[in-house]
């Protein structure tokens, strides 16, 4: 799995955003052993004090479980991982209206547009 980086937004962050994709679509299943910080790091190729910068992240929104002798394991409660699923689902939705905005397109014509796509895929 590559990790992609853009912009000038801090490497940390987008290292939390995707590290949060994989664990709410069950790339890391929930009670599953997380991969060490190094082993992240090297994947991503960054530093690992940003991997464990992103980690610590993952820890405080309540997707990390650290244990000391068996290190990280993903929550396997199902509130928190809904929760982080609907906050992520709300800001792609988010974004959808603002690039539509950009577009020339109101908020009211980006929902029809949107709701006559999904009929189509149907």
């Amino acid at each position: 799995m590559d990790f992609v980086f853009q912009g000038s937004r801090p490497i940390w962050q987008q290292l939390t955003e995707q590290l949060r994709q994989r664990i709410v679509t069950g790339v890391y299943p929930p009670g599953s052993r997380f991969p060490a910080v190094r082993e992240l790091a090297q994947e991503a190729g960054v530093n690992p004090n940003t991997m464990q910068r992103a980690m610590a992240q993952l820890e405080a929104d309540g997707l990390l479980i650290t244990n000391r002798t068996q290190g990280r394991t993903v929550t396997d409660q199902p509130l928190a991982l809904d929760e982080m699923r609907r906050l992520l689902a709300e800001t792609h939705i988010e974004n959808y209206f603002q690039e539509m905005k950009a577009l020339g397109f109101d908020r009211d014509a980006a929902v029809k547009m949107l709701g006559e796509k999904g009929t189509k895929n149907e």
